[in-house]
């Protein structure tokens, strides 16, 4: 590996021909990867922000690192203003052929340029750049603007057999001889990426509930580089974060689902989570600050919960009945604002769902990816806010799993009262962990939930209008009155 440490960058990836003889080739091959974020918009250009050799092009095998911004027509609307083109990590491998094992992982064969005649591939399909990345991580390697980084308390061996995960959307992952997992982050941003940040934070706090980082690829760009908008000067760039790797851990989804097809409850489960949940959130109080949200805050969140709402009748018209019962919820959030009262906020997971979730063997939970949802601004997944949000998240993923089976067209007897149960555990389970149930605050809990039944609805109205039945069962259940 000491080649990738010591050597510098060469002249090909420098080369200003290099992106113009890659472009035709990304044009194709990047609209058809699952974590491209821009799908239904044609590529019509990129631009270079970074080009590292983490292995010499003009060797037998090379590595190279890519990040480009893929331009695209912009649609812009009221909710979402333009913003600049989206950045994209990318991990090319460069040989002169290439083996029948990495026939899936081709590319295409650059006609121009210092590519020229060479075969460019995906590269974690690979074993070999797999292996040289886990290296450099073992090594606190600095090539190029690329820094890796790890906590020295963790071994690394480096006799670790890589293999892809395949079954990622938003980011790309390798595991290391079900000892470690590599998340590569696809969509860059400027900013510390949470998925590092407060798995970082938890560990400094000894919260055993989210596996530690060992170590994390940074890229060290100018400010200006990746966006031209507001950020922290001299901030890096999260490219990658390893982790200890579940072993024998199931996804709280999978779980779910195959007790509900067994007939069987998932209360103590549940329960479970409930409690790791509020270890999660505790922890990350102590660690980061908190503030208060008082009318002004609260007016800003109601008002964004709002807008959500009228742009979703607007893109489902069947919400249109329901819409004055679901605003009632969000208008019952802000009178109490107007009233004075406050709530705390903190930093929370952001995207909280079963299949955030691992359960090990022996019954105990942990969250993972902390990235939020990749969709929303970086400044934006990085703000404090209620806890209610995260419980919020994790109660309509109970819904979900027990209306899945039916919206897949599994011949399953329905489980009564399901989801109702898993809620009032998970609730509970929370309150024993927290101090506090989360079913105390139900105005706030109701408004967050109706926000992201909205989310629900035009996402599969969008994408899967088969599951539309789902959360639509959840409109109809949310914009009841209340009882009061």
């Amino acid at each position: 590996m000491s080649e990738a440490v010591t050597h510098s960058v060469h002249s090909a990836s420098t080369s200003p021909g290099l992106l113009a003889s890659l472009d035709p080739l990304l044009r194709e091959w990047l609209p058809r990867q699952r974590w491209f974020a821009g799908k239904g918009r044609p590529v019509t250009g990129f631009s270079l922000v970074s080009a590292t050799e983490v292995l010499p092009l003009n060797s037998r095998l090379g590595l190279l690192n890519l990040l480009v911004r893929a331009h695209q027509p912009l649609v812009p609307t009221q909710s979402a203003p333009a913003h600049p083109a989206d950045c994209y990590q990318l991990l090319l491998g460069v040989r002169e052929t290439l083996p029948p094992r990495l026939a899936p992982a081709l590319i295409g064969h650059p006609a121009q340029g210092p590519l020229a005649g060479l075969t460019v591939y995906e590269a974690l399909h690979d074993p070999r750049p797999a292996d040289v990345l886990l290296e450099a991580l073992r090594e606190r390697a600095h090539i190029g603007e690329l820094r890796f980084e790890r906590d020295m308390t963790q071994e690394i061996r480096g006799d670790l057999v890589p293999r892809l995960v395949t079954a990622e959307q938003s980011n790309s992952s390798l595991v290391y001889g079900d000892t470690f997992i590599l998340k590569l982050l696809r969509r860059i941003v400027p900013g510390i990426n949470p998925d590092l940040e407060l798995p970082l934070a938890l560990a400094r706090e000894g919260c055993a509930r989210v596996p530690a980082p060992a170590g994390w690829i940074l890229a060290d760009l100018a400010a200006d580089s990746l966006d031209p908008g507001p950020h922290v000067p001299g901030d890096p760039y999260v490219l990658g974060v390893l982790q200890p790797f579940l072993q024998g851990a199931s996804d709280g989804w999978d779980l779910a689902l195959r007790e509900l097809a067994k007939g069987e409850d998932f209360n103590g489960a549940a329960r479970a989570l409930g409690r790791a949940t509020a270890e999660v959130h505790t922890a990350l109080a102590r660690a980061l600050p908190e503030v208060t949200m008082g009318r002004a805050q609260m007016e800003l969140l109601v008002e964004g919960m709002t807008e959500r709402l009228t742009a979703a009748v607007q893109t489902v018209p069947s919400l249109l009945p329901y819409a004055p019962g679901l605003r009632s919820a969000f208008d019952a959030l802000a009178d109490l604002a107007g009233e004075g009262r406050t709530w705390t906020a903190q930093r929370i997971h952001g995207d909280l769902h079963l299949g955030q979730c691992l359960r090990s063997p022996s019954g105990s939970w942990s969250l993972i990816d902390f990235e939020g949802e990749p969709s929303k601004p970086l400044a934006e997944r990085r703000l404090p806010q209620p806890t209610a949000r995260d419980v919020a998240g994790m109660l309509r993923s109970f819904d979900y799993a027990a209306h899945s089976l039916r919206a897949e067209g599994t011949q399953v007897s329905a489980v009564p009262g399901w989801a109702d149960a898993c809620r009032a555990a998970y609730c509970s389970g929370y309150a024993e962990a927290g101090g506090r149930d989360p079913r105390t605050d139900p105005v706030l809990l109701r408004a967050y939930e109706t926000d992201k039944a909205i989310y629900e609805v035009v996402y599969e109205a969008r994408h899967r209008p088969d599951w539309l039945p789902v959360p639509m069962a959840a409109v109809r259940r949310l914009a009841l009155p209340e009882p009061s």
